[in-house]
């Protein structure tokens, strides 16, 4: 039985809040982990969500349990409430009303926002309102690191620090990439010895969180064991890699093997021994992936719109010819609505002609409920042109094109990439729902503020909070998604991944450092990092970064202020009392 059972009201509305914000997080935050891969046409949409759901729920579940405290002591001094731990149960109740309320809104507009920062605004504002300016911990104690890992300053040097990192670590990785792969001679060659080495460094680095992070497990290695496994599994990955993938990839693209699919990989060595590659039927569909497909050089493009406008002089016939796929695209945005792309296979279909209680009709609205957030043309939504998107041709258009078979080599490295991503991401931000859940929970269940030191989260919280945040993700994601991805940048295997890799890089070291970072900032750092990597600010959607930097702002204000409302609306709210 819980001790306050008079607030079961209290533990009912932050429950229903709590799920809330736990499916804005899917359905805004997850779409920073996977929005690249499917901008770049690595995965399916369809793809991305299912890993997506997979990784994030593994993350929440296998390593969230000990973020629950983060988010409560270090920004308010909950000692101040333990002679009325019901009042710090209201306060959490308001804090992720006003996250959740806010979410939703930013969600809805297509606004990606942090949603560390929406918690963290709405702790300090029913902080303020609960126990005054001097209860909340704007800056940290100690010195170094430990003044800016703890308190309000964090928010404001993660507005920098975010980026900036995951900038620096995209672009180095994309430069290595650049110079050392895509602009060599033979540059598939070159790949196939870069490949097996950045599938051990993205293996190393989701040891590095399974072990510095932990979960509901005990790590009891010394440092010297630590390094020597993140270094060991690292190295045993990129060994495994190089006999599997590798050989399937030789035939595959060197050879051009069009019998061969992916469940082929385990054979490894074997597949070297396969004879000549005879060729295909007319039938079969066994080219590569065109990655730039719809997207024009800058030379394709001036003849394409020189042809429009009758400047034949500027036309030549070879760009005529290779501006023909983007004339879908064009037509969408000159109407500023995506027309119909006919390689998209809808799930749903359309709607039978029927009653509606008839068992065709009733099993298409079942199909539509379960599946309509993952019918999308996430890729065609990106290309639709708006206020925000501005020109994205003529952005596009000044990114480099390489080539397509070294493209489509690093497609699997972005897989992987971005299914560490979306596990680093489960295991950080389901805490941003949880956390404040886990202390309504505890309040009312003992009665009394918890102890910092002592704040287990009961697995059912772990698993509510992220079966919430695949439903977000699986109905809403697509939503954040369309505004990410090509709309800031052009997108490719090679670029997404180095996206990836820096944003996971700058996550983990975070971790380790305890500083509280948004993957939101962290992958949107990485794009533009990456984009500049081309010589010429022209490649970036200003006015994209712009919105979304908005939306860093205005948060943690934003969330404050209704938090902070509501729970002085409610505490000093006048009480009725019978005097008969």
């Amino acid at each position: 039985m819980p001790t306050l059972h008079q607030f079961d009201y209290l533990f009912a509305i932050g429950t229903i809040f709590a799920a809330l914000d736990a499916w804005n997080i899917g359905a805004n935050d997850v779409a920073n982990s996977w929005a690249t891969s499917v901008g770049s046409q690595s995965v399916t949409y369809l793809q991305a969500m299912t890993l997506g759901s997979i990784m994030e729920f593994s993350g929440a579940l296998g390593v969230g349990a000990r973020v629950a405290d983060t988010i409560r002591t270090k920004v308010v001094n909950t000692s101040l409430f333990v002679k009325d731990p019901g009042m710090l149960m209201l306060g959490m109740v308001c804090a992720v009303t006003a996250s959740s309320i806010y979410l939703t809104i930013a969600t809805r507009i297509g606004l990606p926002v942090s949603t560390t920062h929406s918690i963290m605004g709405g702790v300090i504002g029913m902080g303020v309102a609960a126990v005054g300016v001097d209860g909340v911990q704007w800056v940290g104690t100690g010195s170094g690191v430990n003044a800016i890992n703890a308190g309000v300053v964090q928010v404001f040097l993660a507005w920098i620090i975010a980026p900036g990192l995951s900038g620096a670590f995209a672009s180095i990785i994309f430069l290595v990439t650049k110079y050392g792969v895509l602009l060599r001679q033979n540059p598939v060659w070159k790949a196939f010895f870069l490949v097996p080495v950045y599938f051990g460094i993205t293996a190393s680095l989701l040891t590095m969180l399974l072990l510095w992070k932990g979960g509901s497990y005990t790590i009891t290695l010394t440092d010297p064991q630590v390094a020597g496994v993140i270094i060991g599994a690292g190295a045993g990955w990129a060994l495994l890699i190089s006999a599997t993938l590798l050989p399937w990839l030789y035939r595959v693209v060197i050879c051009n093997d069009w019998k061969l699919r992916w469940w082929h990989i385990p054979l490894g060595p074997l597949l070297l021994r396969r004879g000549e590659v005879t060729p295909p039927p007319g039938d079969a569909d066994h080219s590569i992936k065109d990655y730039y497909e719809g997207h024009l050089t800058k030379e394709q493009l001036e003849a394409r719109r020189a042809a429009e406008s009758g400047d034949v002089e500027v036309v030549g016939q070879s760009a005529t010819e290779k501006s023909t796929p983007a004339a879908e695209t064009s037509d969408a945005s000159e109407t500023g609505e995506p027309s119909a792309n006919p390689k998209h296979k809808s799930l749903v279909g359309p709607k039978p002609e029927g009653a509606w209680y008839t068992s065709a009709v009733l099993f298409w609205y079942v199909k539509w409920a379960i599946l309509r957030g993952v019918d999308q043309d996430v890729v065609h939504l990106q290309n639709r042109k708006d206020i925000l998107s501005g020109d994205v041709e003529e952005l596009h258009a000044h990114a480099a094109h390489y080539d397509n078979k070294t493209e489509y080599m690093y497609s699997f490295l972005q897989v992987m990439t971005a299914a560490t991503a979306s596990f680093t991401h489960g295991a950080n931000d389901i805490s941003n729902a949880i956390g404040p859940y886990a202390t309504i929970y505890q309040v009312w269940q003992s009665g009394a503020v918890p102890p910092k030191d002592k704040s287990e989260v009961p697995i059912w919280i772990l698993v509510f909070g992220g079966a919430c945040l695949v439903i977000g993700l699986w109905t809403y994601g697509y939503n954040i998604m369309k505004n990410l991805g090509n709309r800031i940048t052009l997108h490719s295997p090679s670029r997404g991944f180095s996206m990836e890799l820096g944003s996971a890089i700058t996550v983990i070291l975070a971790t380790r450092l305890k500083l509280p970072i948004s993957t939101t900032q962290c992958i949107t750092g990485a794009t533009v990092g990456v984009g500049l990597c081309s010589g010429t600010w022209r490649t970036i959607n200003w006015r994209m970064v712009a919105w979304i930097y908005s939306g860093w702002i205005i948060t943690l204000p934003s969330t404050a202020i209704l938090s902070g409302c509501l729970f002085g609306i409610i505490s000093s709210a006048p009480k009725w009392s019978s005097t008969a």
